[in-house]
């Protein structure tokens, strides 16, 4: 039997989410973004009304404003989001229990065994529509196809510029429609693969589909071969409402306030990212093996930087641990320069429980302090106990403690 996959894609989703709980923003172009006095100052989300004016995501507040004088600009709520993307979730479920959460705002359906309840792909896709709208008041857009890479590139390319919102891509129409897309446009396709494909002459999809598949697994191996299957429609992934419950690395990345240039100020962030971290990994169940530190330069015009990892003796999740490794990649990597944003990771993940015991190094004390001050932070919050290092002007666990993901809840 053939699939039906679905990619329903909220429209402008935590704008939405505003212009629906505020009736007095609703003829206005509305603007979500992060505190303009710090990094965060950037542009989460754009209504429409918004876009028109050239208002686009990610870019700094002040060139949106620039743009669009009159924009209404909102400060995010995070949690309002999460828990919206949850309702949405609950109202996909009454038409299959084949839901993957792709994004916070994007999510994968298998209806392929509820076309006889619900009826033909086209009337499903209008009836979560209209009970997303009813419900919540957010505009959603609908992916059709036999896969879910397809179905990303019929929301993305086609249903989110037509007028119904939905949009059928499948091999009938192919050749025809997707082919004659830029290569930028596929899903898969990052920027840097974009620039590497480019250079060997392919600018279209269409162009990379007739592609030697043997040349372009010559240079990327199976990554090659999967690129040159999702151009030619073929996408063997399932939808899965697993697809979280295996976790393969846990990680804490954070955008700075203002540029750091002290080894001394940069060495509190790397600790409190090896703490969060550590801290997520003992919730989940989990040590890991390697750690990874990624940082970014401060100079947008020359970018500088460096993603590096390190393969620990033993399995971990003490945050000391994980702090020594990452210090010891930026020691060795950090070219001097000053420093916006870092990221710790800790990957190779294995349960917790049991693990080998190690003769060289006293686990049992470390696994009761950190014991206790899971215990504290559960109870009395983030704040209740921290570093001295964290009260400096260099910390910003205070900050981080009122926001979700960098943005306020």
């Amino acid at each position: 039997m053939k699939r039906v996959i679905f990619l329903v894609d909220m429209q402008s989703f935590y704008a939405s989410v505003e212009k629906a709980e505020n009736p007095k923003l609703k003829n206005k172009p509305v603007i979500v973004s992060g505190d303009p006095e710090r990094r965060s100052g950037i542009i989460l989300a754009a209504c429409p009304l918004a876009k028109k004016y050239g208002v686009k995501t990610a870019e700094a507040l002040w060139q949106a404003l620039a743009k669009c004088p009159n924009a209404v600009v909102v400060r995010p709520r995070m949690q309002r989001y999460i828990d919206m993307s949850c309702q949405i979730t609950t109202i996909l479920e009454q038409y299959t229990d084949l839901v993957e959460v792709f994004s916070i705002d994007e999510q994968f359906l298998d209806l392929t065994g509820s076309l006889k309840l619900f009826g033909t792909p086209f009337t499903m896709a209008r009836k979560i529509q209209q009970e997303i709208k009813e419900e919540t008041g957010v505009y959603a857009r609908v992916g059709i196809a036999p896969n879910k890479a397809l179905a990303k590139i019929a929301c993305d390319a086609f249903a989110k510029k037509n007028q119904d919102g939905i949009f059928q891509l499948d091999k009938t129409n192919m050749q025809e429609m997707m082919w004659e897309l830029p290569i930028g446009k596929m899903f898969g396709v990052g920027s840097r693969m974009k620039h590497h494909l480019e250079r060997l002459g392919i600018q279209k999809i269409g162009q990379l589909a007739n592609f030697s598949v043997d040349a372009l697994k010559k240079r990327w191996g199976i990554n090659g071969e999967v690129l040159w299957q999702i151009a030619n429609g073929i996408d063997y992934a399932p939808v899965t409402a697993k697809t979280h419950d295996t976790q393969k690395a846990v990680g804490h990345h954070m955008t700075l306030p203002r540029d750091y240039e002290a080894f001394d100020e940069i060495k509190v962030i790397l600790l409190e990212l090896s703490e969060e971290v550590a801290r997520r990994a003992r919730t989940g169940g989990y040590r890991g093996n390697t750690v990874s530190l990624g940082i970014r330069g401060a100079d947008f015009n020359f970018p500088t930087g460096f993603h590096r990892q390190l393969k620990l003796s033993s399995p971990t999740n003490f945050d000391m641990d994980i702090y020594h490794a990452a210090l010891h990649l930026f020691q060795i990597h950090w070219n001097r320069l000053p420093i916006r944003s870092a990221g710790v990771t800790l990957s190779q993940l294995q349960p917790a429980d049991p693990y080998q015991l190690s003769l060289f190094d006293f686990s049992l004390k470390k696994e009761h302090l950190n014991e206790a001050m899971d215990y504290i932070y559960t109870k009395y919050g983030p704040t209740a106990i921290v570093r001295a290092s964290s009260l400096t002007s260099a910390g910003q666990a205070y900050s981080r403690a009122e926001k979700i993901g960098g943005h306020y809840k």
